[in-house]
């Protein structure tokens, strides 16, 4: 697949998932390149049809577009419960665990998650699969200390990588922290791993968002299909 057909079909999915905002709402507004699709869609039903919402962001790329648009963002502190979160995955399998933090927004990602009353993904079908893992799994991890961490990492067998830029410099999170991948090719235990991960000092949070989402939009060259998870 294409990145032009590629594209169509996170549009699709985002424009799909739009339709689940609706006047005075409260939307966690994920990261990444379908969610840019979502909130142009926003944007445009803010213009065009009056829709009124509020935004919580889960980076300031997003929030730098949503208030382009004149979508009025706040601080997920000013807000007492947020209705629907809209974000998308780089990984999501058959028991809707998935992977995010591809763009490096994971800490941000989940906080705004887990206050979340309903999670949705959007994402195209190149991301759903049978066993996460194939996508390498970040992890978000303060600079001090953070080449012991690797080191146990290893020891481990987690194939860790610090992410880098153009430039050869350690990429930063909105937390100025560094993200780490583990190129783990399948993940057969999750939940084990999430322990793991977590309770390494010096890890701030991991990527595995596990039984988190409620529905998974999929752009599908037949058109948006919805997958509900029925454990939630």
């Amino acid at each position: 697949m294409d990145k032009a057909q590629q594209d169509a079909l996170k549009k699709a999915a985002g424009i799909e998932a739009a339709k689940l905002i609706q006047d005075g709402m409260i939307a966690g507004l994920g990261t990444g390149s379908t969610v840019r699709f979502l909130v142009d869609e926003l944007g445009r039903r803010v213009q065009e049809e009056g829709l009124k919402f509020t935004g919580v962001t889960t980076s300031r790329r997003t929030q730098e577009q949503a208030e382009g648009y004149g979508i009025k963002i706040v601080n997920i502190d000013d807000v007492d419960h947020i209705d629907i979160t809209i974000d998308g995955a780089d990984e999501v399998d058959k028991n809707f665990n998935g992977i995010k933090g591809g763009g490096a927004a994971l800490l941000w990602e989940k906080i705004v998650a887990i206050n979340s009353n309903k999670v949705v993904w959007i994402v195209d079908q190149s991301k759903v699969v049978d066993t996460i893992g194939k996508f390498p799994l970040p992890v978000e991890v303060i600079p001090f200390g953070n080449g012991q961490v690797i080191r146990k990492f290893e020891a481990k067998g987690y194939k860790p990588t610090l992410r880098l830029d153009a430039a050869g410099k350690p990429v930063l999170t909105d937390e100025n922290d560094y993200v780490v991948d583990l190129h783990l090719e399948r993940i057969d235990h999750p939940q084990e791993l999430a322990e793991d991960l977590i309770h390494t000092v010096g890890v701030v949070e991991h990527g595995l968002f596990l039984n988190m989402v409620d529905q998974v939009i999929v752009g599908d060259p037949a058109g948006p299909r919805t997958l509900i998870n029925p454990n939630k």
